[in-house]
């Protein structure tokens, strides 16, 4: 269980993390959507206190405003991850969008200090999650914050695999090139049954969706960089949040409130 342990001490600020360091990383990306359940499992429960128990029933009333509970959720997420994704993503907002060269766009992502660019990516990205949440329907929430971060680390992994890593000693160096088949196989396998349990056919909607901008971003690096780093990584997480969120809100008003109960329907027989 090495490389599940180094998953959650990578990714979390649970202290699991076994004492053998970066070569317990070798094997941990297997486990990256499995570390993403968890985080839905922490935040599911949170809902379930914010909500005292109204939830599952047919009562809309919240003893939390809405307003409230999306905040509290978004910052539970960034407290529970050490704003460690969100570093990589303010760091590539000053990288790519403030270089106008590959070699002055490196620089800017080493440099510990923050621009202009990330402050203004870093409120546009956590006003989106926040009113994301919060347009999602009461019955349907949890579900999405059970899948949600599952599905996101499982799309950075889609980023490693597509996309050569450019640094030589770098926070994702670990991870490129050590995944055999059944290490490829088990996170995706996993995070389709996961979608397909908790949010029915509706989830491979939020899978696509989140595989699609993990390309995206990977593909806008390269074409700056000549491929990808630790903090490309980390801005993967959060956009592809970011669109499963949105995504997620958006079907349940084109659809149905219920768009995502269907999946958590055999536990009602």
């Amino acid at each position: 269980m090495i490389g599940l342990r180094s998953a959650i001490g990578f990714l979390t600020i649970l202290p699991v993390a076994p004492r053998s360091g970066a070569r317990g990383l070798v094997t941990a990306r297997a486990w990256f959507p499995v570390v993403g359940l968890l985080l839905g499992v922490i935040l599911g429960a949170i809902e379930l206190a914010l909500s005292s128990g109204q939830l599952l029933s047919n009562d809309d009333h919240r003893p939390f405003p809405p307003l409230l509970s999306a905040s509290v959720l978004t910052v539970a997420l960034v407290a529970l991850t050490r704003a460690f994704h969100l570093d990589g993503f303010m760091d590539c907002c000053d990288g790519l969008l403030g270089g106008f060269s590959r070699t002055k766009r490196l620089e800017i992502l080493k440099d510990p200090h923050v621009g202009a660019f990330a402050v203004t990516g870093v409120v546009c990205l956590l006003l989106l999650k926040v009113s994301a949440i919060m347009a999602l329907p009461l019955g349907s929430r949890l579900w999405v914050l059970l899948i949600f971060p599952c599905v996101a680390r499982w799309a950075v992994l889609l980023t490693m695999e597509l996309f050569p890593y450019i640094r030589e000693d770098g926070i994702g160096t670990p991870f490129i090139g050590r995944a055999g088949i059944l290490q490829r196989l088990f996170p995706l396998s996993m995070t389709v049954v996961a979608a397909l349990v908790l949010t029915g056919a509706a989830g491979l909607i939020l899978m696509t969706a989140a595989g699609a901008v993990a390309w995206g971003v990977g593909a806008w690096s390269s074409r700056l960089l000549g491929g990808v780093t630790g903090d490309v990584y980390g801005a993967t997480i959060e956009v592809a949040e970011v669109s499963i969120l949105v995504s997620a809100a958006l079907l349940t008003h084109v659809f149905s409130e219920d768009v995502f109960i269907s999946g958590f329907s055999l536990l009602n027989w």
